[in-house]
C-alpha cells in the first residue's frame, strides 16, 4: 500500500512550496490567486485568508478542466495559484494534481493555514455566498 505521508513527500519533491511565513508577502499581488482547499465546515469554524478563492478539494480537477461542466474560468486565468488546507497535505497533493492538469504556476504553503496564522497572516471570515 502507498502511504499518504510518501504521496505526500512525492508531491513535495516535484511542485514549489515555501511555509506560510515566506509567503505573505505575496497576497493580495496582481496575478497571485490564493486557493483554500478546506471543508466548508474548516472556513466557518477557522476563516481563512481573505481574498482566497474556496476550491473544495473534491472539485478541485472538475474545476481546473476547462471540458468539465464544471469548469471555473478563474483556473484558466494563468495566475500563481497558492494551494493551501489545514497543515499542508491535501495542497501538496492538490498542488501536484494542478500542475499534471497543465497549471503551469503552481505552489502551496507547506504548513497550511495553521502556519499562516501562527506566522501572523491575515484572517478573515468565510464570505457570505449570495
Amino acid at each position: 500500500m502507498k502511504r499518504v505521508k510518501d504521496m505526500v513527500a512525492e508531491a513535495n519533491a516535484q511542485v514549489r512550496h515555501a511555509p506560510a511565513a515566506e509567503l505573505h508577502g505575496m497576497l493580495g499581488q496582481e496575478g497571485v490567486t490564493f486557493v483554500d482547499l478546506r471543508d466548508p465546515r474548516e472556513l466557518e469554524r477557522e476563516g481563512m485568508i481573505p481574498g482566497a478563492f474556496h476550491c473544495p478539494r473534491g472539485m478541485l480537477e472538475f474545476w481546473i478542466d476547462p471540458e468539465s461542466p464544471y469548469a471555473k474560468e478563474r483556473f484558466q486565468s494563468g495566475d500563481t495559484f497558492v494551494f493551501y488546507c489545514a497543515s499542508g497535505w491535501r495542497s501538496a497533493l492538490s498542488a501536484k494534481v494542478a500542475q499534471d492538469m497543465g497549471l503551469a504556476k503552481v505552489m502551496h504553503i507547506s504548513d497550511g493555514f495553521g502556519g499562516w496564522r501562527e506566522s501572523g497572516g491575515a484572517v478573515g471570515e468565510r464570505p457570505v455566498r449570495k
